[in-house]
C-alpha cells in the first residue's frame, strides 16, 4: 500500500465496520510524530488500470481529479460547496460528523469519484429533482427527518408527518418531501436558511476556510456536474416511461377483467355498453354493407343400399348381460392345472 512508505503517516489497521460500499475501504491512521492522535481514513483506487472501481458518473480526468481532492480538507459547509460550484450529492447520515461544535460532511469525494448516491433510488422517481443542487437539499430532508423521528421516511414523497418537537421542522420537511414538493421542486440552501429553523442561528467558523478553485480546474468541475445532471435526466425519463407502461397495462388489464365478470358467457360480443351502434339511411338499411349470404348446400341423394345401423344402447345391454352371466356361472374346477419352472433363486457353479 501507498502509506507503508510514506514517513509521516501509519496505518494503525482496516476499519471493517464502517462504511456500506462496496468498493471503498476505511483504515484507521496516525502520524508518526503524533502517535496518540488517530484519523480514519477512506481509499478508493484513483488508478486508470482499475478505473472499474470508480462510479458512473466520473467524468474529471486523473490528473484533474487528483487536484480537486486536495481541496476538500477543510470544507464543511453545504452552502459553500453550492457556491463554489462543487458537486456534493452524498449527504446522509453516515457522512456527517460532529467535532464540537462543529459539524463537518464526510466523503466529498465521492462526487468526483463518481460513486453513485445513498439515496439516488428516491430522487430519480422526480423529474424536478434534476440538478446536484437540489439532490443534496432532498437529501438533507432524508437526514432532517431521521434526526426528527429516529428512523427514515416509509416512502417518499410524505403525505403526512407525525407530530414534531418544533412546527419549524415540519415546515422545512413539507418544503423537501411533500408532493407538493415533489411537484414543484426543492427549495435552495439560501431559501432553507431563510426558515425559522435556521434564521436564528448564528454560523461560526473557527477555522480558516482556503478553496481556491483554479480556472482550469472550475471548467471541468463544470462540465462533470453537467454530465452528472444529464445522466440523471435520461434515467429519470426513462424511469417515468416504464411507469407509464407499467400503469397502461394495469389499466388494460382491469378493464378486461371487468368486461370478462360483466359478460353473460362465451357467447357474449367482446363490445362495451357504450359501443356506437352503426347508423341508419332514410329508408333504414344500414350504411355498412352486409356481406353476400353463403352459397346453399345440395341435399345429399338417398342411399337405400346402406343398412341402417341398430341403436348403441341396446348394443351395451346385449354385451353387459352376457359379461355378467359368464361371471355367474364361472366354475374354477374346469380350469386346468399348469406347471412353472422358477429360475429365480440363485445359482452357485
Amino acid at each position: 500500500m501507498f502509506f507503508r512508505s510514506e514517513p509521516k503517516w501509519e496505518v494503525v489497521e482496516p476499519l471493517k465496520d464502517i462504511g456500506w460500499r462496496i468498493r471503498k475501504k476505511y483504515f484507521l491512521m496516525k502520524i508518526k510524530n503524533q502517535p496518540k492522535e488517530r484519523l480514519a481514513l477512506s481509499w478508493a483506487s484513483l488508478s486508470l488500470l482499475l478505473c472499474a472501481d470508480l462510479g458512473p458518473d466520473k467524468y474529471l480526468s486523473d490528473k484533474d481529479l487528483q487536484c480537486a481532492v486536495k481541496l476538500l480538507s477543510s470544507c464543511s459547509v453545504l452552502k459553500f460547496l453550492h457556491d463554489k460550484g462543487f458537486p456534493y450529492g452524498h449527504l446522509h447520515a453516515s457522512n456527517v460528523m460532529l467535532d464540537g461544535d462543529t459539524c463537518r460532511l464526510l466523503d466529498l469525494e465521492n462526487s468526483l469519484l463518481g460513486l453513485p448516491s445513498f439515496y439516488r433510488s428516491y430522487f430519480t422517481q422526480f423529474r424536478k429533482i434534476n440538478t446536484l443542487e437540489a439532490v443534496d437539499v432532498h437529501c438533507f430532508g432524508h437526514l432532517l427527518y431521521e434526526m426528527t423521528y429516529g428512523r427514515p421516511p416509509d416512502s417518499v414523497p410524505v403525505d403526512s408527518f407525525p407530530p414534531a418537537p418544533s412546527m419549524s421542522v415540519v415546515t422545512v420537511l413539507e418544503s423537501i418531501l411533500s408532493p407538493e414538493a415533489m411537484k414543484n421542486g426543492m427549495p435552495t440552501v439560501s431559501r432553507l436558511l431563510q426558515m425559522p429553523l435556521f434564521s436564528d442561528v448564528l454560523l461560526t467558523n473557527s477555522e480558516k476556510t482556503q478553496f481556491k478553485i483554479p480556472t482550469k480546474l472550475k471548467e471541468a468541475l463544470k462540465i462533470a456536474k453537467e454530465c452528472i445532471e444529464k445522466r440523471l435526466v435520461e434515467e429519470q425519463k426513462l424511469k417515468s416511461k416504464r411507469s407509464a407502461f407499467e400503469s397502461g397495462e394495469e389499466q388494460t388489464m382491469k378493464y378486461s377483467n371487468s368486461n370478462n365478470s360483466a359478460g353473460s358467457g362465451a357467447s357474449s360480443p367482446l363490445t362495451s355498453p357504450s359501443s356506437p351502434v352503426p347508423p341508419f339511411t332514410a329508408a333504414g338499411a344500414s350504411t355498412i354493407p352486409s356481406p353476400p349470404p353463403p352459397p346453399a348446400v345440395p341435399p345429399l341423394p338417398p342411399n337405400l343400399d346402406v343398412p341402417t345401423q341398430s341403436d348403441p344402447r341396446l348394443v351395451n345391454n346385449t354385451s353387459r348381460g352376457a359379461l355378467l352371466s359368464s361371471i355367474q356361472n364361472f366354475q374354477k374346477g374346469a380350469l386346468k392345472k399348469t406347471e412353472t419352472c422358477d429360475y429365480s433363486a440363485p445359482r452357485i457353479s
